[in-house]
């Protein structure tokens, strides 16, 4: 009988500078004037690099939270736009993937799809589309819109979003560019595919005037957690970024997706499940409780509650912080993020917590994984959700940098490496490579082929 092979982890490293922990800007060993210093983000994706990490990882969003009085003066609200400061790691890396996040309720399929295109050709296949419909009315607001478009309709207009920027990628047949000079044929004609796409949102004739990226398709990533957001990753995605902090959430979760994938002609493995990690790390466990503590102590409590009530829209600055959550709606009514929204209320009601108690539970991992301790312990709770179900691998979100990245490399990668889980080599030329995912067959091929 042929022996059964070690699933490997696939990890993601998570740049929110200068750290996840939202009291990150004020340890003392956080770079927090460095949050636009090219310097050290090349510094750190050479980090992630030499860790052999898969793909490292920059959220974005479109507005300036202020609508609580802490929130411009006590949390990071400024931060580099993602695909250009990506561009220019592209330069300075060979085999680390570069995904950043993009907006379909901000933004125009044939910006989005150019834009990662030419990322991908820039890093020699290594882009990826964190698509997200964005949150909050705020955003709205910068875009000539009095409010957010309701949720179902920003799962709507996603889905068409994605179509025709898929659709775009594929203008161009492989082979298309000849760059025959003799001839003077610079392109096939019959190789070129215009879209023509009309749709309920979107009307978009093509073709993209940027050539099939080297992956075929960048690799999408989608982190929706609700009904319409898991739907849509079932149909959509290959990766999903998700927040889950216990096991049993954590496979409830990862079966109910990945039995979703059947009705759309997709294999298991087409989609790679990678929840958030957030570990805090010490030689010790008395040592990393020490440090845990630390960041908790900095975090001024109106930060806290600005925190939480932007996470259960909710305004919760008159509430007395010893004293319950208030009564909260259920998912449904919520027009904001809902899958955090539920899991942080059900965090609360569960354990009974006050204001107080909740956002110091959630002022570093914000609902997703936490782990304080040793890098055994840590490799511990890696190594048990892998095979246990619940996990392909991990999105690593260190409470600060550069410190927090610095010691998952240096001690955690190195245990992961020991029992087996982890690569100790890069292998494959593109991101799609290395995840094990599939090149898209462009769709005149793949008709080509059926005709024969």
């Amino acid at each position: 009988m042929a022996a059964t092979s070690i699933p490997q982890l696939k990890l993601g490293a998570f740049f929110l500078i200068p750290g996840h922990h939202i009291a990150a800007w004020r340890y003392p060993e956080a770079e927090s004037a460095s949050v636009m210093d090219l310097g050290l983000y090349k510094r750190l994706a050479q980090t992630a690099e030499r860790g052999r990490f898969d793909l490292i990882f920059l959220a974005d969003s479109y507005s300036v939270s202020n609508r609580y009085p802490a929130a411009i003066e006590q949390i990071v609200s400024a931060r580099p736009e993602p695909l250009t400061l990506l561009s220019a790691l592209a330069s300075v890396t060979s085999h680390v993937g570069l995904a950043a996040t993009a907006s379909t309720t901000y933004n125009e399929p044939f910006h989005v799809a150019r834009k990662f295109a030419t990322l991908d050709h820039l890093s020699g296949g290594r882009a990826a589309w964190n698509v997200v419909t964005s949150k909050y009315d705020e955003e709205a607001h910068n875009f000539s819109q009095g409010s957010h478009l309701l949720h179902e309709k920003r799962y709507e207009r996603a889905e068409e979003f994605v179509r025709v920027a898929t659709g775009l990628w594929d203008s161009w047949e492989d082979d298309a560019f000849l760059y025959d000079k003799e001839n003077a044929k610079y392109a096939d004609r019959s190789k070129a595919h215009p879209l023509h796409h009309h749709g309920e949102w979107f009307s978009v004739k093509g073709p993209l005037n940027v050539s099939r990226p080297v992956q075929g398709h960048p690799v999408i990533i989608q982190a929706g957690a609700s009904e319409a957001g898991k739907e849509l990753a079932a149909k959509t995605a290959e990766v999903i970024f998700t927040a889950w902090p216990t096991l049993p959430e954590a496979r409830t979760f990862y079966a109910d997706v990945k039995g979703r994938l059947a009705k759309y002609g997709r294999a298991a493995d087409s989609l790679i499940i990678m929840p958030g990690l957030f570990p805090v790390i010490g030689r010790t466990e008395e040592e990393a409780r020490d440090k845990k503590a630390r960041l908790d102590a900095l975090v001024p409590v109106e930060a806290g509650v600005t925190l939480l009530s932007a996470l259960v829209d909710r305004d919760l600055t008159g509430c007395d912080v010893d004293g319950p959550l208030p009564d909260l709606p259920q998912a449904e009514a919520v027009n904001a993020g809902r899958s955090r929204f539920q899991l942080v209320k059900e965090l609360g009601e569960r354990e009974g917590l006050t204001i107080r108690q909740l956002y110091q539970r959630i002022s570093g991992a914000r609902g997703h994984l936490e782990v304080v301790g040793t890098p055994a312990q840590i490799a511990d709770t890696m190594e048990e959700w892998l095979l246990g179900g619940a996990c392909d691998g991990f999105n690593i979100m260190p409470p600060y940098f550069p410190g927090g990245l610095d010691d998952f490399v240096e001690f955690v990668v190195p245990e992961l490496q020991r029992r087996g889980i982890f690569r100790t080599e890069y292998e494959g030329a593109t991101l799609r490579d290395r995840l094990g995912l599939a090149r898209p067959v462009h769709p005149a091929a793949a008709a080509g082929a059926t005709s024969r």
